[in-house]
């Protein structure tokens, strides 16, 4: 494993050098017993604002929460930063020899400037019969640690249930739950007190609805 480690910390340096400073690779450690330091190395974290050290992102969890046997490496999506820049992002899964993965190889690469200059010469040459398409699914965004990241799960789920925790009955606080769970939120430690506390529920009732 430290082998591959070190492969995988030379060819993120060589791909940082070949694409420049808008190129971002982090390599995260799924193996690790400390999940909040889950980036053992980084190239360019400026893009994201990252540094060695910082927690995992979504697809972590997510990663960890699945069967290994249907992960597959995903290639070419968007991603944003918390500033708004816009990324175009490539995440790699490293496997073991029995299959497992143990790294992730994530490279994101800032377009920003591609994108504005993108959409001023949509809008020029665009006719009324052919109006650039904008719209599509929102780009995921990164985030440093697992406050931020729980945080941002959390929003995503109430906004799928589409009503303010207030207003929510019983249906739709299982809906947040099971959307969490799902998104491998409760991986991250204490993060079952933060979310029976937004939601106004208890620790039991909580793992109740993770079991409906």
């Amino acid at each position: 494993m430290r082998h591959t480690l070190d492969f995988l910390k030379q060819l993120a340096h060589g791909l940082a050098i070949q694409f420049g400073s808008s190129c971002e690779i982090a390599i995260h450690d799924l193996k690790t017993k400390d999940l909040e330091k889950s980036i053992v190395y980084i190239e360019n974290g400026h893009v994201s604002n990252r540094q060695t050290g910082d927690g995992p992102s979504g697809i972590v969890l997510e990663t960890l929460q699945s069967d290994p046997s249907t992960i597959h490496d995903k290639l070419s999506y968007l991603t944003k930063t918390e500033d708004g820049r816009i990324l175009k992002s490539s995440t790699f899964y490293i496997r073991d020899n029995d299959g497992s993965i143990s790294y992730i190889f994530s490279l994101n690469y800032d377009i920003t400037a591609f994108t504005a200059a993108s959409t001023a010469i949509q809008s020029l040459i665009a006719t009324k019969d052919n109006l650039p398409d904008l719209t599509g699914d929102s780009p995921r965004q990164i985030t440093h640690n697992v406050n931020e990241l729980l945080d941002l799960l959390i929003e995503q789920a109430v906004a799928k249930v589409g009503k303010p925790v207030a207003m929510m009955n019983k249906d739709d606080k299982v809906a947040v739950v099971q959307y969490l769970d799902h998104a491998g939120a409760f991986l991250i430690t204490k993060s079952g007190d933060k979310v029976s506390s937004y939601l106004g529920i208890s620790k039991f009732t909580l793992y109740s609805y993770m079991g409906k």
